[in-house]
Formats: structure tokens, sequence, C-alpha cells
């Protein structure tokens, strides 16, 4: 199992990846899937919108909660409503040139900071944060278990987690991702979520809520090539990304059908 010193040692790669971003043509290939097809398609049918709009509701009031937004680059989608809206704000990542940037962005807001440092490094010293909000971030640590041994050491008493990560549990994405990943640039940190480390978060958190997406709705790729209307499309998309939303909250099955996943989870 890796150990936190060869976490630390690749993080250092992925620094250099992420202040230097240099794709190779698979990875390419990848990314342009990735944010040209399956964005159009949240697009269409308003996932992507709804998976912000449902954190947003997580947060709840902000005004006495210690936030840390980790991994956030040079800002999410909600690093400065949670710098503008919080007790007392941290934004970290590993990349410092990313964290230039979300510096000049928060240098109006008093409460607000941002920090180039590695989450597990023993330099990180801040803690008891009530909120820890991991946009895209949980599935870059390949050892589970010294992750969540580092958030619930972080997480103040009944601190909470909202978490959105790919899953690599429907069988038609992790034959076209095995196929990928050996030609895949940053590998050694893209660890998508499995059956395995999803129990390990849920045997270590209480899941408050989770939902999925793009299950039955990632399909809707494929009905280009059926003769309908654009609007018809766009109503067949919804419908089936409606199904996976609602349904994904209680079914392990149809959770795992899905592409993504995001989680609140609190601490035990």
């Amino acid at each position: 199992m890796e150990t936190t010193e060869a976490i630390l040692e690749t993080n250092k790669k992925q620094k250099e990846f992420y202040n230097n971003i240099k794709q190779n043509f698979f990875t390419k290939i990848w990314a342009k899937f990735r944010n040209g097809l399956l964005n159009q398609i949240r697009k269409n049918v308003g996932i992507q919108d709804q998976a912000y709009l449902l954190h947003k509701e997580w947060f709840g009031d902000l005004s006495n909660k210690k936030v840390l937004d980790l991994g956030c680059f040079t800002g999410n989608y909600w690093s400065y409503y949670l710098a503008e809206h919080s007790k007392q704000y941290l934004g970290i990542d590993l990349s410092d040139v990313a964290i230039e940037k979300l510096k000049e962005k928060l240098k109006f807001l008093p409460n607000a900071k941002a920090e180039a440092v590695d989450f597990l490094s023993p330099d990180f010293l801040e803690k008891d944060f009530d909120l820890i909000y991991a946009y895209g971030v949980l599935h870059h640590f390949k050892n589970t278990t010294i992750l969540i041994d580092r958030l619930n050491e972080k997480l103040a008493t009944n601190g909470t987690i909202i978490s959105y990560d790919p899953l690599e549990t429907s069988l038609p994405i992790k034959i076209i991702r095995a196929i990928y990943r050996p030609f895949q640039s940053d590998a050694a940190w893209e660890w998508p979520l499995t059956k395995k480390t999803f129990y390990q978060y849920k045997n270590a958190f209480n899941i408050i809520e989770r939902r999925g997406v793009l299950g039955k709705s990632k399909w809707v790729a494929f009905l280009d090539i059926l003769p309908i209307s654009e609007n018809k499309k766009k109503i067949i998309g919804q419908k089936w990304h409606k199904q996976d939303w609602d349904k994904s909250f209680t079914s392990d099955r149809v959770m795992f059908s899905c592409m993504h996943l995001t989680m609140l989870m609190q601490k035990k």
C-alpha cells in the first residue's frame, strides 16, 4: 500500500504538472471527450447547474464556519462565494502558480487566504474546519485510508465534506479508462472512485446525501443517430438524468452506473 511519503513525492510531480500543464496526445483526446461531448450533455440536461446548486444548499449558513477549499487551483465555481460568506476561508492547492492567481482574487476579503501546500504535508497545520469543499479532488489520492485519516484529523466536530468526483464503476467507462490509462499523462494521481473506495468513505463518514450523474443519461450521445429533433433528445436526456439523480440517492446499483458522484459527508 502506498505510504504518505510516496504520495508526497508523487504530489511534487503533480505540482510540476499543474504549474506547467503539458498533456500528451491521448490525454488531450480524453479531455476533448470529457470537456466536449460530456459537457454538452451536462448543459443540455442541466446536470452541472443542478450539482452546483445542490452544493450551495449543502453549504448552509457559512457565517460561523471555517472553510477549507481543498485543491481549488485558481478558484472553482464556488471559491469566491465561500470566501465571501464564511467566517474564515482557506483555499489550498499544490500549484503555487495557481494560488498566486487565487490570492489576487481574494485580496479584498480580510477573512480569506490562499496557500500553496500539500494537504498531507506536515507543514499544513491548520485544522478544525467546519466544511471541507473538495470539488474534483478526492480521486487524486490513491491511498484512500491515508486521505480519510487526514480528513478526519482536519475536520471540526460534526464537520462536513462536500465532494464531487468521477466514478469508475460503470463497466463501459471502466473499459474505456483501462484502454486509455497506459497513455494518460496524469495517471499517477488520477484514481476515479471504485466500489471499494466508496464503501471506505461510507464506513468512515455519515453520508447525509449523495447524487450520481451521467448514469443512464450518458447514453444521450447515441440519440444523435436517431431521426428525432433536438428538443425531443433534450426531453429524453432530462428524463434520464432525473432518474439518475433521484434513484442514486438510495440505490447503489443506479449510483454505480453513473460517471460522477457528489456527496455530503459528516464526521462521525
